[in-house]
């Protein structure tokens, strides 16, 4: 097993072309300390990485391929944000649940859950469920009221 302390960079950046082997990871793992993986080749890392990861990121390379992180793509609740009201609105909904989200200038991802999905429809909220990868989010950690 090939042990990851840190991050070599992004493929998005890198400037010599190399195979691609892809290492899969769900998107509530990001954040997380200490991971074990196996990539599409077999190879096995385990990852105690402080910050955490993100799709494109780059856990190991040899002189012919780059090993790098793979999002897996998610069902995705997409909150329709229209005026400065409706923002502060289900900034305060969703911070109530101390939901992970991303935030546009049109509208708010976040993991989709059948309550909450049904919860900002009661709301009269426009949301729509979507599929794609959740990263680059703004993680909320549950705190003790």
């Amino acid at each position: 097993m090939i042990q990851i302390t840190k991050i070599l960079g992004n493929a998005a950046q890198a400037t010599t072309p190399k195979a691609t082997i892809s290492v899969p990871f769900e998107w509530f793992e990001c954040d997380r300390k200490r991971l074990y993986r196996v990539a599409a080749d077999g190879t096995c890392f385990g990852l105690t990485v402080s910050g955490g990861i993100k799709e494109g990121d780059i856990l190991y390379e040899t002189e012919k391929a780059r090993y790098v992180v793979s999002l897996a793509e998610c069902s995705l609740l997409s909150v329709e944000i229209r005026t400065m009201e409706e923002a502060a609105r289900v900034g305060f909904e969703l911070g109530n649940r101390h939901l992970s989200l991303k935030i546009f200038p049109d509208h708010i991802l976040i993991p989709y859950d059948r309550p909450t999905h049904e919860y900002l429809v009661k709301k009269d909220f426009n949301v729509s469920m979507i599929t794609g990868r959740f990263d680059n989010f703004i993680v909320c950690h549950a705190h003790e009221h």
